[in-house]
């Protein structure tokens, strides 16, 4: 294992019913509160209502601020920080996804900024200070209600970035299962798709002894691709949805990649496919991530044989270890497809044309991933890979 020292402040409080501890979790000295949301389905569900009068009811001023995109926008935080700016804010609640969470906490801290919040999330300058935050977490995908990362699209440049600070770590999180119930199936089969990536990400990292870390990976997976045609099947079973809303938070918490440097290189591009045509993240990666490992699997096959045999059940006897790896890849494919995830750009009406420009915006900082750096040839033929 490579050094490293493990540093996650979040409180988690998990479970049915733990929403009444909201107030109780709030720092002392905290009076005006933001509530952050998206597209409003939080006031259709009744768990707008439900926050906002746990908060007045313990003496809090609530405020709102709603219309996180999915891809959540720059020009959408840089709204949210005037905001916060000019109403005195001094604590921002996340009510919502992963982009809830992302866009909150880049507001967060560019309400403690004085300049513009693309300074950091293109990490021209580090932040000294943002505003504290909490979550309630409504969709299990991103495990960002864990961690201090957060990924912003700039619409207007077609750039998307993911960027982080361990001043950007929610002080809380409350996740009640129950509140993913009215998350509907495509959105559900996204937040599969996005958890699974997450891990897989970690998994492929360059030679080093960590077997636990591999073993927990594994686990993940496995308990994920057990469950997950389950809950698709039975959209309102606690149990399920429970076991993911967990299996989220734990892909992306830093506890899977303790010691090991994980890849990251599909996501690069996923956000540059994004920022061009604004699809859903984790529909790009159920297309893009198949691709990037049949790419690869001559960097490492021992690594790719062991995720299908140990991940999929694929059986090596009398195989090469590229025979075993492409096998186990294809089973990746044909999982996410049963699901309902897409499996080709064309999914989504994207053809060759915009090709240039994504490749261009992945390559925006220079050759990338940490299993195998790519160039922008490689970006380019993974791209073909998927159309």
């Amino acid at each position: 294992m490579e050094n490293f020292t493990f540093y996650n402040p979040t409180q988690l409080v998990f479970g049915r019913g733990q929403l009444e501890s909201l107030p109780n979790l709030i720092p002392e000295g905290v009076n005006r509160v933001l509530i952050v949301y998206g597209g409003g389905s939080i006031k259709r569900n009744g768990i707008f209502a439900n926050v906002e009068k746990k908060l007045k009811d313990h003496g809090y001023e609530p405020f709102e601020f709603g219309g996180v995109e999915p891809n959540p926008r720059l020009s959408t935080v840089r709204k949210g920080a005037d905001f916060c700016k000019e109403n005195s804010i001094d604590f921002l609640l996340a009510v919502g996804g992963g982009s809830v969470i992302d866009a909150t906490k880049t507001i967060a801290a560019a309400a403690k900024y004085d300049g513009d919040a693309w300074d950091l999330v293109t990490k021209k300058v580090a932040p000294e200070d943002a505003l504290p935050l909490g979550t309630v977490l409504t969709l299990a995908a991103t495990g960002s209600e864990m961690n201090a990362g957060s990924v912003i699209t700039n619409w207007e440049t077609n750039e998307k970035y993911g960027w982080g600070s361990p001043l950007l770590y929610p002080q809380f999180s409350i996740l009640d299962p129950v509140h993913t119930y009215s998350v509907p199936k495509d959105q559900t089969i996204y937040g599969i798709v996005d958890m699974m990536s997450h891990v897989f990400e970690q998994y492929f990292y360059r030679p080093t002894n960590a077997p636990v870390q591999d073993r927990m990976c594994e686990g993940v997976l496995r308990t994920v691709i057990e469950t997950a045609p389950k809950l698709i099947n039975n959209l309102d079973s606690y149990e399920y949805r429970e076991t993911i809303m967990y299996s989220g938070t734990v892909a992306l918490n830093g506890m899977l990649q303790m010691g090991t440097r994980g890849d990251w290189a599909s996501h690069n591009i996923e956000h540059a496919v994004s920022a061009v045509y604004d699809i859903p993240h984790a529909g790009g990666l159920a297309i893009i991530f198949p691709n990037w490992m049949k790419h690869n699997v001559d960097v490492q096959p021992e690594r790719f044989k062991q995720m299908a045999v140990r991940v999929f059940g694929v059986d090596p006897t009398g195989k090469s270890a590229q025979e075993v790896a492409y096998e186990g890849i294809e089973r990746l494919r044909e999982f996410w497809t049963a699901l309902g995830a897409p499996s080709r750009l064309a999914d989504y009406d994207i053809d060759a044309s915009q090709i240039d420009l994504m490749v261009d915006r992945a390559m925006k900082r220079g050759p990338f991933g940490n299993f195998n750096k790519l160039q922008d040839e490689d970006v380019r033929q993974i791209l073909e890979m998927s159309l």
